[in-house]
């Protein structure tokens, strides 16, 4: 999608593509009656102001004006090519509004696509960058989107075609344009792949990455041919529809900026050779230009708008284009004869594994072979490779389906990611509250991966600062699907535990340190997710640190297990705007506790906690309500600083300072509303920004007949609110029902 992605360099001069055109003879498209002029629709790229497209063949539906002929750049391509593979305008939009495209160019899979064990690192870690270890260097990401998720999606939607291997065999003859990276040279696509063909058309250079295609490095080709009107006149059409959403020019009071002028050296190419072939257009031919304004192709927020405004602009031009209608009938059997071809779903035959992706032959087949023998179902193929690709260790995994001696069956490909396997990502707390008390932290987890066939990971987790730890587990999946799985795991921290008496005030603050270790087993349920019962050890110490000096120091030794049943659809954890996340677990431990100079006690102990958070959006609007909860079961047992519940701090009552209450009992519910502020994906400082207020109930009791809603306080806090690449950042200001107040600058994850 060029024609307005900043490219810097020369561009090479243009010069025709050597593939010839086929004989009139063998265009296979729907042969109109001989009296009606064949008629061909030409799209120009546009980025997101392609999206015009789509209300063009809208109105065109609407007006019964069979299409006889396609060629489309960038996303004039990705529309004419979805067009042509027999998808109605209607579905296409569908399509184009729904799709996330901060997702679709992304090189990391969306969020809800991760699989559970990512999904789990992503709520720990927020610092969004991995970076990779090969070599015993660092690596940073190759820095050009793959756009695997855009790919996916045209995938999935042409997989029913997908065995048309000429495009003048497609419910509609198609031509996709792009350019040869190496020459400059525009590349007229007329067979292979339609999926690579959508996807090499699009590639900006310099943002996306090339597409390799048949010995060629292909890349947008509105950089050589923005609006391929030639390319439809070679397709034996009598008449055009040519439909420009190309880019306006900046005024000189725009060109401020190298960003601008670069862009506008780009624009100034581009439309040069559009001028061209517009000035080749005949009296009958019919050109719309959509009114976009100085709209950006990187603002996919105005797909809708655009959509509009293309169908308006088609209305407009409905005195000319009244000549080209057919009758109902006759656009009814056009259309007939177009879906047809997406009806003859063939029967999966063979799964072969590409060559150069052997690495993951096991995987590949272990997912996809139980499909042979079945009825191609391409949201059964697609959820198969989210279930691979949500792993992020990989940049494409990629499927087609082929023809190998008369049976069709899928080719599959899988390519690491630039950086991998191994990778270390990070993760940083800092909270103040402008009463000279700040709190650190700084973490680092190593993932080391591919360890085994089925995929084990060795894990270091670091922390340094006022709480630091060490953590270190080795995960054994039993499958390559990680179905089943075993994890050894081991643990060392320091951290600081007020002591709070009857009255909620800090008497003491003591030093925990604690040794664990355990054996855990689990099963992930899909990548939404998981249940998992452990074996546990644990063993540590606490002594005063600030108090009275002759408190003395505690040591306590629990063993026993736990059972977790984890769940985890949220968009997103820093700034959620939709799903769920909940986690129920059951601790039971046999608790020994010995102060100094007495000798220890041993009793059980048996904890039950429940955290769950739903999220809706309307519009700019987001609602959050979540709600946590933890109870001890056995009232007689004693409880030291390492087993109690605390509550205290942003979102947890948030008028009170960080972990101000104790108790053997708790519960608290919040409700947040933010609103995003800014245009598109702007706000402050160019990060997403938000403002809101949550409203809070909840608290701490040492008995259980003790709970009751009279005794719940209430907080609130208003909010500022900025998605930074470092994690989500937050001033607030939180107020409690006694009058106190709490102020917060505040760096990390709240969820």
């Amino acid at each position: 999608m060029a024609l307005g992605w900043l490219v810097l360099g020369s561009i090479a001069a243009r010069a025709s593509d050597g593939d010839p055109s086929p004989p009139a003879s063998t265009d296979k498209s729907q042969a109109p009656a001989p009296h009606r002029l064949r008629i061909g629709l030409v799209l120009s790229g546009g980025g997101a102001r392609g999206a015009a497209h789509i209300g063009v063949l809208k109105m065109l539906a609407e007006m019964h004006i069979p299409i006889d002929a396609i060629a489309g750049t960038s996303m004039g391509a990705v529309v004419g090519g979805l067009y042509a593979s027999g998808l109605s305008p209607s579905e296409i939009e569908s399509v184009m509004a729904s799709v996330n495209w901060d997702d679709a160019f992304s090189d990391v899979p969306p969020r809800r696509e991760l699989s559970f064990r990512r999904k789990e690192e992503d709520l720990q870690f927020p610092v969004k960058f991995p970076l990779g270890i090969r070599g015993g260097k660092l690596r940073l990401p190759a820095g050009l989107i793959e756009e695997e998720t855009l790919t996916r999606i045209l995938r999935r939607l042409t997989l029913p075609i997908s065995g048309i291997t000429s495009f003048n065999d497609l419910p509609t003859p198609f031509r996709a344009v792009a350019t040869d990276l190496s020459t400059g040279e525009p590349v007229v696509m007329r067979a292979g792949d339609l999926t690579t063909a959508m996807r090499a058309s699009l590639s900006a250079p310099g943002i996306l990455s090339p597409v390799e295609r048949e010995g060629r490095l292909l890349v947008d080709g509105g950089i050589a041919e923005n609006l391929p009107i030639d390319v439809a006149r070679e397709m034996h059409v009598d008449v055009l529809i040519v439909v420009d959403v190309g880019f306006q020019l900046y005024p000189r009071a725009k060109l401020v900026s190298p960003t601008a002028i670069s862009n506008q050296m780009l624009g100034i190419l581009i439309r040069r050779e559009s001028e061209r072939q517009l000035n080749t257009l005949t009296p009958r031919d019919v050109l719309i230009t959509p009114q976009l304004g100085d709209a950006s192709s990187f603002d996919f927020g105005i797909v809708k708008q655009a959509i509009a405004l293309g169908e308006q602009a088609a209305r407009a031009a409905t005195p000319r284009l009244a000549a080209l209608e057919v009758s109902p009938q006759a656009y009814t059997d056009y259309i007939a004869k177009r879906q047809a071809a997406r009806e003859q779903l063939p029967v999966i035959q063979f799964v072969h594994v590409d060559p150069d992706s052997k690495r993951y032959e096991a995987s590949l087949h272990a997912l996809f072979d139980d499909l042979i023998g079945k009825r191609l179902d391409p949201n059964v193929v697609d959820s198969r490779v989210t279930d691979l690709y949500g792993r992020g260790d990989l940049a494409i995994l990629d499927y087609r389906v082929a023809n190998d001696n008369g049976e069709e069956g899928l080719d599959l490909s899988a390519q690491r990611n630039s950086y991998g396997p191994n990778y270390v990502r990070f993760g940083l707390n800092l909270q103040d509250d402008f009463q000279g008390n700040a709190v650190y932290n700084a973490e680092a987890l190593l993932v080391m991966s591919e360890l085994t066939s089925t995929g084990s990971e060795w894990v270091w987790d670091l922390q340094e600062g006022v709480s630091p730890h060490i953590y270190s587990e080795f995960f054994l999946p039993l499958s390559n699907y990680w179905t089943y799985f075993i994890v050894p795991n081991v643990e060392y921290s320091a951290t600081n535990v007020p002591l709070i008496n009857g009255a909620e005030q800090e008497t003491a603050n003591f030093r925990l340190r604690d040794f664990d270790y355990g054996l855990d087993f689990g099963r992930q349920l899909g990548n939404w997710g998981e249940a998992r019962i452990g074996l546990l050890h644990d063993e540590g110490t606490s002594y005063v640190r600030i108090g009275d000096p002759d408190l003395p120091a505690t040591h306590f030794r629990d063993y026993g297990y736990f059972v977790r049943f984890s769940y985890d659809q949220l968009d997103d954890v820093n700034f959620p705007h939709s799903g769920e996340l909940a986690t129920l677990q059951w601790n039971s431990e046999n608790s020994w506790v010995a102060q100094q100079g007495a000798a220890g006690s041993e009793s059980p102990l048996n904890q039950v906690t429940l955290n769950w958070l739903g999220a809706a959006s309307f519009g700019r609007e987001t609602a959050v309500l979540w709600t946590t909860g933890g109870t001890t079961l056995n009232e007689t047992a004693p409880l030291d600083l390492h087993t109690q519940f605390m509550l205290g701090g942003l979102f947890n009552l948030s008028g009170l300072p960080a972990e101000s209450l104790a108790g053997s009992n708790f519960g608290i519910a919040r409700l947040l509303l933010y609103r995003k502020i800014g245009s598109g994906g702007e706000g402050l400082f160019d990060f997403p920004a938000y403002i809101g207020f949550s409203l809070e109930a909840g608290n701490v009791w040492q008995e259980r007949q003790s709970i009751d809603f009279d005794s719940l306080r209430k907080d609130e806090s208003v909010f500022l609110g900025l998605d930074t690449p470092l994690g989500p950042v937050y001033l607030a200001t939180g107020f409690d029902q006694t009058g106190t107040e709490a102020f917060y600058l505040f760096l990390g994850r709240t969820f």
